[in-house]
C-alpha cells in the first residue's frame, strides 16, 4: 500500500515592492503614528550603523558587525514585542535593540569593549550573542518558562541563515516544536554567512521549510519589505501567545557591508550583486511609500533624518565621556563563584593595578 499522508506549502509574503507599491489586499492596517515610528527607527538605526562603522575606522571602537540592509527585518518584528515579551539577538541586531529602548550610547559602549553596554536594565533583551546558532536554545528555554508559569509573554530569536547549519538551530526548533513554546524564530537569510553563500549551506529550496521537521508553522517573507516582515510577525506573535506554538519567520534580505569591520566581502561576492541588492534598499522603499500617502513629506523626511545623525552624535559624546571601568570587570558575571584559579589571577590583578576593589 502506499498513499500520501502530508503535504506543505512554503509561502512568500510581500505587502512593498522595490518600488515601494502596496499590494493592499495583504496591507496590514497600521495607523500613521504608528509608521512615522517604525521610519524612524530605521533612520535611527541606519545612522547608528554609518556612525559606528566610521568610529571603527578611527579606532574608537573595536570590531563592527554593520546591519545595514537589514533593518526591515528587525524594526518591522520588534516593534510588536511588548514591555514583557523578550528579545535574543545575536550580533547583528542593532535595530532591535534600539526600538526595544536601549540607549545608544549603550550599544556604543558595548562595541568599545566595554560590557557595561551590555547592562540593560529594564531593557528586554537578552546581551549580545557571539557564537553562531546557540542563542535560539534559550529562547526556547524563556518561552517554555513563561509558559509553564502561564505568563502572557513571548520570545523573539534573530539569526542568520548561517545559524541554520548548526545543531543548536535544530536542537531550539525541535524543542520548541515539542513543547510549543510561544517562540518566533526570525531569520535574517542575508545571503552569506561570512564568504559562505546560502546555496553551499543547504540543498532546500527555502530555509522556511525547515521548520516542517518540527511541526511549526513557516513563511518566507521579503525581508526588504517592512510592512511583510510587520504582517509575518504579527501573526506568528498572535498565534504563540494563544498557546498555538512557535513560527520561523525566513526575511529575504541582504547584508550590504561586510561580515564585520575585519572582513573584505569584496573577495567572494561581486560588485553587480551588491548594487543590485542596493535597489532594494528597505528605507528607500518604506519611504517612497509614505510619501505616496502622505504620512510623510519630502521636508519631514529630511528632518527626522538629521535629527536621527544629532542623536547618534549625541550618544557618542556620552560614550566617549563615560569613565573607563576597572580591568577587573573581566571577572565578572562568569561564574556565581569564582574558580580558585581564577580568584588567585583576580588577586594578582588587584595587586599589579594597586586596587582595592573585592
Amino acid at each position: 500500500m502506499k498513499k500520501r499522508i502530508a503535504s506543505f506549502d512554503i509561502y512568500y509574503l510581500q505587502v512593498l515592492d522595490e518600488k515601494g507599491k502596496c499590494d493592499a489586499k495583504l496591507a496590514p492596517k497600521i495607523p500613521a503614528k504608528r509608521l512615522k515610528e517604525m521610519y524612524w527607527l530605521m533612520l535611527l538605526t541606519r545612522a547608528f550603523d554609518e556612525k559606528a562603522l566610521n568610529l571603527q575606522r578611527q579606532g574608537r571602537i573595536g570590531t563592527y558587525a554593520q546591519v545595514k540592509g537589514q533593518e526591515a527585518c528587525q524594526i518591522g518584528s520588534a516593534i510588536l514585542m511588548q514591555e514583557q515579551d523578550l528579545a535574543f539577538p545575536s550580533f547583528r541586531e542593532h535595530g532591535v535593540f534600539i526600538a526595544r529602548g536601549t540607549p545608544l550610547e549603550k550599544l556604543f559602549l558595548y562595541w568599545g569593549g566595554d560590557e557595561r553596554g551590555m547592562d540593560l536594565g529594564k531593557v528586554n533583551v537578552f546581551p549580545v550573542s557571539i557564537p553562531v546558532g546557540t542563542h535560539p536554545l534559550h529562547a526556547v528555554g524563556a518561552a517554555y518558562a513563561y509558559k509553564f508559569q502561564k505568563k502572557n509573554a513571548v520570545t523573539l530569536a534573530y539569526f542568520g541563515d548561517g545559524a541554520t547549519s548548526e545543531g543548536d538551530f535544530h536542537e531550539a526548533m525541535n524543542f520548541a516544536g515539542v513543547w510549543q513554546a510561544p517562540v518566533v524564530f526570525i531569520c535574517q537569510n542575508n545571503q552569506w554567512a561570512i564568504s559562505t553563500p546560502a546555496s553551499k549551506q543547504t540543498a532546500a529550496k527555502t530555509l522556511a521549510q525547515k521548520a516542517i521537521a518540527y511541526g511549526m508553522r513557516s513563511v518566507q517573507v521579503d525581508g526588504n519589505d517592512v510592512l511583510g516582515v510587520y504582517s509575518a510577525t504579527k501573526e506568528a506573535i498572535e498565534n504563540a501567545r494563544k498557546g498555538k506554538g512557535p513560527t520561523l519567520i525566513e526575511c529575504k534580505t541582504y547584508r550590504l557591508g561586510d561580515h564585520t569591520t575585519s572582513d573584505d566581502a569584496r573577495r567572494y561576492r561581486s560588485e553587480n550583486e551588491v548594487k543590485a541588492w542596493e535597489k532594494k534598499d528597505p528605507i528607500t522603499r518604506f519611504e517612497k511609500y509614505l510619501l505616496s500617502k502622505g504620512v510623510l513629506s519630502q521636508q519631514l523626511a529630511q528632518e527626522m533624518k538629521e535629527k536621527a545623525k544629532q542623536e547618534v552624535e549625541k550618544a557618542v559624546k556620552n560614550y566617549e565621556s563615560t569613565p573607563k571601568a576597572s580591568p577587573e570587570i573581566i571577572f565578572e558575571n562568569v561564574y556565581a563563584s569564582l574558580p580558585a584559579n581564577l580568584q588567585a589571577q583576580l588577586e594578582e590583578l588587584k595587586d599589579e593595578t594597586g586596587s582595592s576593589a573585592s
